[in-house]
């Protein structure tokens, strides 16, 4: 088991520095892997390089089993894949027995996002007279103009932003470069905080940093934290649909889409690598097209 351990502790050491995966993303491999070493356990397998296909199989047959998701499966499935295939890179195994595992086809899910009004009313409970709401309320500002997910968000430094040209560089996964711009909304927002609420927050902290988004306490404020703030004002706006910090994401591109934006522009804001990751929306887009249809044809 302690080489397990050693090997799992080598990769989570090639994801940090050589993928640059977010603290949250590592997790989950982490989380998915240590499963399967329980399974190599239960099954009496010392070593990773004793692993087959066969006992992949009994493996995917376990976890259908325990009825999971397939997009959970998919995940899990993926992260070994991954592991296999570095274990092959550093010549600790001779083949990668995850490597004909098919995943289980993924359901087609459309989508949450949130409406114009929905949005409206988590803009409205901010305090801005007071450094919190102002922090919250450049928070969801900025979550909504640019669909920047809650790692790259929290991973934004001043330097990083041009209020001239109202564009932030992101650091995305792999440690991609993008630009993305923000409106009139998020730029009076944003201002308003790094003039003066992020300023007295900052006091309150220890050591100084360039991060954008601080907590409570003046460090720079976690994934894990934003998801908090954003339970808060959900909370306050007395919404009862729980709003993730990913909803927003949805909800830009699906309101981008809606207005006529063209699917490669909205690839290339959200940071994905492949156009099939984009086309999940379309789905929202077409009931909008249908409902357009229906309401504006003369013999609809």
């Amino acid at each position: 088991m302690e080489n397990l351990k050693i090997s799992l502790q080598l990769f989570i050491e090639y994801l940090q520095i050589e993928k640059n995966y977010s603290q949250y993303t590592i997790a989950c491999y982490t989380r998915d892997i240590e499963q399967f070493f329980e399974f190599m356990c239960e099954q009496a397998i010392q070593r990773l390089d004793e692993v087959t296909y066969s006992d992949v199989r009994l493996y995917l047959t376990k976890l259908h089993n325990e009825q999971l998701l397939s997009r959970s499966i998919s995940r899990k499935i993926s992260s070994l894949r991954s592991f296999y295939k570095f274990l092959l890179r550093e010549q600790k195994v001779a083949e990668n027995p995850f490597s004909l595992a098919s995943l289980p086809k993924k359901e087609q899910k459309i989508p949450r996002f949130l409406y114009e009004q929905e949005l409206e009313s988590l803009f409205r409970v901010n305090d801005l007279n007071t450094a919190i709401g102002q922090r919250n309320q450049a928070l969801i500002e900025l979550l909504y103009a640019t669909g920047v997910r809650i790692s790259e968000c929290c991973h934004i430094q001043l330097s990083h932003i041009d209020f001239s040209l109202s564009t932030i560089l992101i650091y995305g996964k792999g440690n991609k470069q993008r630009y993305v711009p923000f409106g009139s909304f998020a730029k009076e927002a944003l201002e308003r905080y790094v003039q003066n609420g992020r300023n007295e927050l900052l006091q309150k902290g220890k050591v100084a940093h360039s991060y954008l988004f601080v907590n409570f306490r003046g460090n720079p404020l976690t994934p894990r934290g934003a998801r908090h703030i954003l339970n808060e004002v959900v909370e306050k706006a007395a919404m009862t649909q729980k709003v993730s910090p990913h909803i927003f994401r949805h909800t830009f591109a699906t309101h981008l889409l809606n207005e006529g934006a063209d699917m490669r522009t909205v690839q290339e804001l959200l940071g994905h690598a492949h156009l099939s990751s984009t086309q999940v929306y379309t789905h929202v887009t077409k009931d909008r097209l249908r409902h357009i249809y229906l309401h504006t044809h003369p013999r609809a």
